[in-house]
């Protein structure tokens, strides 16, 4: 199969949970950057690849995904092995609900297109704008950290990485941007931890992509 490009930002919580599934995967790919900052994404060059004008876009022999779940779910079709889902159906669906916890109902909420809106339209000051997000990633950990807790193992899902870590490791990476302490979800903490030390997450990070800019 032909060279993949990433379209995305080094911040962008989807596009972080693309990088970690690509090189889990062991797949090549090439990066380019869209700076949400300055409104790359809403530029007629992105657009034309994500009409919705949001990351991750990846460019593929077949054509344009977008949306990370469908980008997710495309990787472990296209390319199985190893596996970020178990075999047994009932167990697929535990993974793909922890996931759609955080996909659904923690990182929309944050995200910027949100936070931006919160101050442009509704006039919440700094405070409240960082408030907002702490809200939501505060009442999605403490469900997700009792589904770690029945079935968890070395990580989020038993003991072998699968799409749970793909997308815990950048909300994580979330709450720390927003000040949230995670001594109150020992178990996610413990979990990430150990995802971190793959050199799949590793090389995944934000702080490592070309785009990254840690001064913002």
């Amino acid at each position: 199969m032909s060279e993949l490009v990433l379209h995305g930002y080094w911040r962008s919580g989807t596009s972080y949970r693309a990088r970690i599934a690509l090189n889990l995967k062991n797949v090549a790919y090439r990066q380019v950057g869209v700076d949400l900052r300055t409104g790359a994404q809403s530029e007629a060059g992105f657009t034309e690849l994500n009409p919705q004008g949001l990351v991750p876009a990846l460019v593929t022999p077949e054509g344009v995904l977008t949306q990370s779940p469908a980008i997710l779910e495309w990787l472990e079709e296209a390319y199985p092995h190893p596996p970020l889902l178990p075999t047994a159906p009932f167990a697929r669906g535990e993974v793909r609900a922890m996931c759609a916890l955080i996909g659904c109902d923690i990182h929309p909420l944050q995200n910027l297109r949100v936070l931006k809106t919160l101050r442009a339209d509704y006039g919440a000051d700094e405070a409240a704008v960082q408030a907002w997000p702490r809200r939501w990633i505060t009442a999605g950990f403490n469900a997700l950290e009792r589904l770690v807790e029945r079935r968890g193992g070395n990580y989020a899902f038993e003991d072998a990485l699968t799409l749970a870590d793909v997308y815990l490791a950048p909300q994580i990476y979330s709450a720390g941007r927003f000040g949230l302490d995670l001594a109150p979800w020992p178990r996610l903490r413990a979990a990430a931890e150990r995802a971190a030390l793959h050199p799949a997450f590793v090389q995944a990070h934000p702080d490592t992509q070309p785009d990254a800019d840690r001064a913002s």
